[in-house]
């Protein structure tokens, strides 16, 4: 079986997030990047479901700069077998769409019998390209998997839905599945893995082979919410202190 799992890098949750400038995207330089965390456990999945049928390959793909060959290279020294680095210069995309195209021109030759994604990065937060992945590959699609059970050319995936409730899906073969965080417990690099992570091949896939050419959105502006304090004194009758402080809640506060 081959498997990909898309990797985010996303700023670590301890990192401040400095605007650059021009006030259109976060000051990378002066950030500690990590694995997004259902990223994680989506590469996991991948890797105990090599090891349960033991046979086959997982891939590691991401997207961005030069910097998330670490996150490759550390996918590797978990146990994938090999790497995929879409390039990115200059703006980061923030477009689901236009993301998950480049990783569709990317892994269409590739013929994976199973991709898997986090539900969400912990940055933008959209939860997209994995749905729009497995549309634009053509594979069967699900999203919230919290188990998942690989048959001879089917797999079972329990989905986590509201109230407390699950749903088991059985999805035929080539198939996306997008993992929740908490399905399995990660492990951690050994330090035979990575060792031998330095000598897996990464292969580079330049901007220009993969971007599409149209755009879909973009951020003009990102900016840090100004906060301020006012004092306001509520004096007359109980009516009309009451009656004011209905007005703030509702209307200023937007609390009721």
């Amino acid at each position: 079986m081959k498997i990909a799992v898309l990797i985010k890098q996303v700023p670590g949750s301890d990192s401040a997030l400095p605007l650059t400038g021009d006030g259109t995207w976060i000051d990378d330089s002066l950030i500690t990047f990590v694995m997004n965390e259902s990223d994680n456990y989506a590469l996991e999945e991948a890797l105990r479901i090599r090891e349960k049928i033991n046979d086959g390959e997982v891939v590691v793909v991401s997207m961005g700069p030069d910097r998330v060959q670490r996150v490759i290279r550390e996918g590797l020294a978990k146990g994938a077998d090999r790497g995929i680095h879409l390039e990115e210069d200059g703006q980061i995309e923030t477009d689901p769409l236009c993301i998950a195209k480049s990783f569709t021109s990317v892994l269409e030759d590739e013929n994976f019998d199973l991709v898997l994604t986090g539900l969400q990065s912990d940055d933008t937060g959209m939860g997209q390209t994995g749905i729009l992945l497995g549309e634009l590959l053509g594979m069967s699609t699900a999203t919230l998997g919290i188990e998942t059970d690989i048959q001879s050319d089917t797999i079972r995936v329990k989905r986590e839905l509201e109230s407390g409730w699950f749903q088991w899906i059985k999805l035929p073969l080539p198939a996306s599945v997008s993992i929740q965080s908490g399905i399995n417990q990660p492990r951690y690099p050994s330090l035979k893995g990575i060792m031998g992570a330095k000598k897996k091949e990464i292969k580079i896939v330049a901007q220009s082979e993969h971007r599409p050419d149209t755009k879909w959105q973009s951020l003009n502006r990102l900016f840090i919410p100004q906060t301020n304090k006012q004092t306001e004194t509520l004096n007359g009758d109980a009516d009309t202190i009451v009656n004011r402080l209905v007005e703030i809640l509702r209307s200023d506060l937007r609390i009721i």
